[in-house]
């Protein structure tokens, strides 16, 4: 598994952005982003310049489009145009079966942003009768994500919702418009790609989204597995019920890697934490730097899922510097889809 950061959350002039696809891929490279989403409002005319842009950069770009309603905004990824300007508040199900029928995936873009007067359609209000059909929620938006206020209830109803038994991914969007130097940190999505570069394709990349191969980091990427008898499992996978019982303890290895860029904080330093959450709450709080690579031992009774958060002081705050996806068991509340 290779592990690469992405930007998910991207505009261009052909919406309201001021940099060019070019000039946003060529400032990602110098970021050390392996690729971009193209996500502009209702469009997908920027992607005409994306198989230039990627050879001229590298940077792979991920076909998107921003779904910017009076009622909300959904990310579609991996699909083409789809019709969205028939939906009412109460019908977003039938847009959302156009972008699965085309192979894309859809993510509900800052859900608890300020709607009208201030940002009429930021909010998202859709009715969602079916969560199984959403594929993702951007919990992290903006820059400095976990110090923003409308990002604690996202990150509250995800946690819900995975506690009610949905599979749902979770991803971080800086919502990128413009390519001037940032004061601040945005927090990546590291994806878990297969390791075979020549091979690896936007459906690779589709697909571990789905999944929840993600890690969602201001800072290092922390890089997780979890042994179970002579199995090895990892984010987005879920531990069958056959081999959990009530006895069964579980090896968590967290491994924190320091980012490829310079000005990215480490994490295993003294004073951060790897903290465990599941279905149960807090399963563990231990020194980072005493346990960066080592099995933490844990029980698997009644556990649903899995997720382990890097904490500590970053900007000279003590917030949640980096959080994986989480790694799911069948004990009795997973929701088949």
């Amino acid at each position: 598994m290779k592990w690469l950061p992405f930007e998910l959350h991207t505009h261009t002039p052909h919406s309201d952005g001021t940099h060019s696809l070019l000039e946003m891929c060529r400032t990602a490279s110098e970021l050390g982003l392996a690729g971009i989403a193209l996500t502009d409002h209702n469009t997908v005319s920027g992607l005409a310049d994306a198989e230039a842009v990627n050879r001229q950069t590298g940077i792979t770009i991920i076909p998107g489009m921003e779904w910017t309603t009076f009622y909300g905004h959904m990310l579609t990824l991996g699909a083409p145009y789809c019709e969205w300007r028939d939906l009412g508040l109460h019908d977003i199900h039938k847009g959302i079966s156009r972008v699965h029928e085309q192979g894309g995936i859809v993510g509900i873009a800052h859900p608890y942003s300020l709607g009208s007067p201030i940002c009429t359609g930021c909010h998202w209000d859709y009715t969602v009768s079916d969560w199984n059909q959403i594929d993702y929620i951007e919990v992290w938006h903006e820059m400095m994500p976990s110090m923003k206020n409308h990002n604690v209830p996202a990150f509250k109803q995800w946690t819900d919702l995975l506690n009610e038994g949905y599979r749902i991914s979770a991803t971080a969007g800086r919502d990128w418009h413009r390519s001037e130097p940032a004061d601040k940190l945005a927090a990546y999505t590291y994806i878990g790609l297969p390791d075979r570069p020549m091979q690896r394709s936007i459906a690779d990349i589709i697909a571990a989204i789905k999944q929840g191969q993600l890690c969602l980091s201001m800072g290092p990427l922390l890089e997780v597995s979890l042994s179970l008898g002579h199995e090895r499992y990892g984010l987005g996978d879920q531990v069958p019920l056959a081999i959990v019982d009530t006895s069964a303890i579980a090896g968590l290895t967290v491994q924190i890697t320091r980012s490829t860029q310079p000005e990215r904080p480490w994490g295993a330093e003294e004073g951060n934490w790897i903290i465990v959450d599941s279905n149960q709450g807090e399963l563990a709080r231990l020194p980072a730097s005493a346990h960066n690579g080592l099995p933490i031992m844990l029980p698997t009774e009644g556990l649903v899922w899995l997720r382990v958060r890097l904490f500590g002081i970053i900007d000279g705050i003590l917030t949640t510097i980096a959080c994986t996806n989480p790694i799911y068991f069948s004990n009795g509340l997973l929701i088949e889809e």
